[in-house]
């Protein structure tokens, strides 16, 4: 076996034990992501309701929904929506090299 293959083998059986609530030394970072006005955020990006949707990748509705507090975002739509409230324009940068003409 090559060191690199024991290597990724060791770093798995870590992460399965460390899963397993086993203390194998790992350093776990917490990050917390504020709870994000996605309404501010949307009008920061300059973009409507539906506009702002399909640049993320969610229903109108799923954003009107969490804009008027029924439903809020979590997991990567949290942290995407904190990206967009930091750079408003990263999803369009991000995109404008994808599209083609």
């Amino acid at each position: 076996m090559s060191d690199a293959y024991r290597s990724i083998k060791q770093g798995l059986e870590d992460a399965l034990a460390h899963a397993k609530g086993k203390d194998v030394g790992a350093c776990v970072h917490q990050i917390e992501v504020p709870e994000p006005d996605v309404a501010a955020i949307r009008a920061s990006a300059g973009l409507s309701q539906a506009e702002f949707a399909r640049s993320i990748g969610v229903a109108v509705g799923t954003l009107r929904g969490w804009e008027q507090g029924r439903r809020r975002p979590d997991g990567p739509a949290r942290v995407l929506l904190a990206l967009i409230e930091r750079r408003p324009q990263i999803v369009q940068e991000f995109f404008h090299g994808l599209v083609q003409p």
